[in-house]
């Protein structure tokens, strides 16, 4: 799911929540199951090194 934070009114409420949590994560911060992984460049070495299938293999949905 995309959730676009510039269409929220909460939006800057979230914007500034990765630095609250201790992150220094650019927006677009990617979270899965609730768990902030941090930048695209995070998810991209998640997938590089073949934990990103499994991390994301609990939230896959069946579609035909």
């Amino acid at each position: 799911m995309t959730h676009e934070i510039d269409q929220d009114p909460e939006g800057r409420v979230m914007e500034k929540a990765p630095t609250r949590l201790g992150c220094n994560v650019p927006v677009a911060a990617i979270f899965i199951g609730g768990r902030l992984v941090g930048s695209m460049n995070e998810v991209m070495s998640l997938h590089l090194s073949g934990v990103l299938i499994p991390l994301l293999k609990p939230y896959q949905t069946l579609s035909n």
